[in-house]
């Protein structure tokens, strides 16, 4: 995905600085199948990838929502810092990955081996690479968000979904991740909520004021946790919540 992400980027680069003239020592080629470039302006191009691929990774893809539904889940079951930040980070980009797998792949498909091969242009390559995933974030961006955005922008309404801009859907879509996994969060706090309560109302009843409720009910939300099989449970529920689109 990151490998995909990059060669994206250097798509864009390539496509938003084909006017451009060449510096002495950054050169450009006109060639029959688009515009090439010296190997130091490639370099150029990589670097100012890399520092935009966070973001890349974090606003169009389901990584924003799986990770703020592990962030909830670990602070429900009040384990501090298990699993770690880095753990979770891990599991939330391989479950991305997972999710991902079928936009990256049509636009591997559709864009970037044809780009490789030669057979279309940089700006040709963008535009194909972009229907994919812009497909993959309205399917999961909720109606209600798309228009207020859009409402923003001065836009009065899409008749379709190529109609619809990167500027209007990326923040609409994050906003709407957002709101889905406060949601997904609120229902998974729920139980773990119910056995504080239960411990907390028992320790007082026995007059164990001084005895931390979280310290007891930690093993019995642990064990519940287990029996129910949770990490499947969550991963597949987070895995298969995407994709049910609201705009058609």
């Amino acid at each position: 995905m990151i490998r995909l992400a990059i060669a994206l980027f250097a798509l864009l680069m390539a496509g938003t600085g084909a006017e451009a003239q060449g510096l002495p020592v950054l050169t450009l080629d006109e060639g029959e199948n688009g515009t090439s470039y010296s190997l130091s302006l490639q370099v150029l191009f990589l670097m100012t990838a890399l520092t935009i691929l966070p973001s890349l990774v974090l606003g169009m893809s389901a990584f924003t929502r799986i990770i703020i539904v592990l962030s909830i889940l670990r602070q429900a079951l009040g384990t501090q810092q298990t699993p770690p930040n880095q753990v979770l980070i891990a599991i939330t980009l391989f479950l991305s990955f997972f999710v991902m797998q079928p936009v990256l792949a049509e636009m591997y498909a559709m864009a970037l081996e044809p780009y490789l091969d030669g057979q279309i242009g940089a700006r040709e390559a963008l535009e194909l690479a972009r229907a994919p995933i812009s497909a993959f974030m309205i399917e999961n961006t909720r109606q209600n968000d798309l228009l207020m955005f859009a409402d923003l922008a001065g836009i009065e309404g899409f008749e379709s979904r190529e109609e619809v801009p990167l500027s209007v859907l990326l923040p609409a879509f994050i906003t709407s991740e957002l709101k889905t996994a406060f949601q997904i969060g609120f229902l998974i706090f729920l139980p773990f909520l119910v056995i504080d309560m239960v411990i907390a109302s028992i320790l007082m009843a026995l007059g164990m004021m001084m005895l931390s409720p979280m310290l007891v009910s930690l093993p019995f939300k642990l064990l519940l946790f287990v029996l129910v099989d949770g990490w499947a449970l969550t991963m597949g529920s987070l895995a298969s919540g995407f994709g049910t689109g609201v705009l058609q």
